[in-house]
């Protein structure tokens, strides 16, 4: 199963667009709000000039790229935590995702309607995350009334659960999100991730602006408020025009290129927001290449071999011998696997190696 990063904001900021653009398909977007309900989901390939190096120095009969899962949520309004413009149906959509992205209008357009009549990205941001807040606030409190009942018994792990719930809804009322109440063990970590909080889950803004502003986004006041909130937060943020990106989508693979370079762009701006979506759930690729297939494994940072070698077949990790490494880099710079054994940096890797991003692995493996 992919792991999946949900698109939300207010109606009619460019989530649809993004999304049309990122997965090529085409969900219904309009000028009004609520016209995306049921959400849309587009397996979406992650950028990586190193698989395409791969695919090129082995010509395999098969690929297969990492990918990210995006789901197009419709747009929240304010009340959205109490059932508002079909508001419960969205956010439990967004309850499933691994990650969150937040697009925020950036621009102004009088064709375009704002659901407040006003463009002000700060003010929306804070709009869709008080909605958030409370529906996870909803979720805490239901979690604490059946604590309290369990606790009565003596039950041991409800205890836990009853002080982490009532830390969590103090903190959820102050209008913290719940990623503020850190918990004090691995049981209280357990109650909290069985909550699926919505504001627990990884974040990232996408600033979504007009095709004009794109050459002075330095200057430009309204993405500038979006980027000091990201950097007081430490939250990333992705500075696009959904429409443009929409636009270069439409073209032939062979003209994109050149239309990209007119608009004074090194990439096409979804290449950055696939790459942060990937890494704001802190995840890395290692790679299998040979003339069968090249495939791109998408791994937790931190995983180690064995559990590494599990993604590809269970037998892999349940009879694990060792794991035979090089670096992209080495194998790009000498041409070829030959080449980099002679020059000595094939590594050999037991059960304690912890797999690094673009590691092409060999398991051998014994059941």
């Amino acid at each position: 199963m992919a792991l999946s990063v949900g698109i939300v904001g207010l109606p009619n900021v460019g989530k649809s667009t993004l999304f049309n653009a990122l997965s090529e398909k085409e969900a219904e977007a309009a000028n009004y709000a609520f016209c995306t309900i049921d959400p849309n989901v587009g397996i979406v390939p992650v950028p990586d000039p190193r698989f395409d190096k791969l695919v090129a120095l082995y010509g395999p009969k098969k690929v297969v790229p990492a990918s990210v899962e995006f789901v197009d949520i419709a747009g929240l309004v304010k009340g959205a935590s109490k059932g508002e413009g079909k508001g419960n149906a969205f956010l439990s959509n967004i309850r499933d995702a691994d990650a969150v992205a937040h697009v925020v209008r950036c621009f102004e357009d009088e064709n375009i309607l704002h659901v407040d009549n006003r463009v002000d990205p700060l003010a929306d941001i804070e709009t869709i995350e008080t909605e958030l807040i409370l529906k996870d606030l909803e979720t805490v409190q239901k979690r604490l009334e059946k604590a309290e009942r369990a606790a009565k018994g003596q039950d041991a792990f409800e205890k836990k659960a009853l002080e982490v719930c009532r830390r969590l809804a103090a903190s959820l009322n102050e209008g913290k999100p719940a990623s503020a109440t850190a918990p004090n063990d691995e049981d209280e970590a357990l109650v909290i991730r069985d909550m699926f909080l919505l504001t627990n889950k990884p974040s990232f803004f996408v600033a979504n602006v007009k095709d004009e502003q794109l050459a002075n986004l330095d200057e430009d006041p309204l993405v500038a408020q979006v980027q000091k909130l990201g950097r007081e937060r430490g939250v990333p943020v992705v500075v696009i025009s959904a429409e443009i990106e929409s636009e270069i989508m439409q073209l032939a693979e062979s003209e994109r290129a050149e239309f990209i370079e007119s608009l004074g762009l090194d990439e096409p701006g979804l290449h950055k927001v696939i790459r942060t979506g990937y890494t704001t759930l802190d995840l890395i690729t290692y790679f299998t290449a040979g003339d069968p297939e090249v495939h791109a494994w998408t791994i937790d940072r931190g995983t180690r071999a064995p559990q590494a070698a599990g993604k590809i077949h269970s037998d892999f990790e349940r009879g694990f011998i060792r794991a035979e490494v090089m670096k992209c880099a080495d194998l790009f710079e000498l041409g070829s696997e030959q080449a980099v054994k002679a020059a000595g940096k094939l590594g050999i890797e037991g059960k304690d190696y912890v797999v690094q991003d673009g590691d092409i692995m060999h398991f051998r493996f014994n059941v």
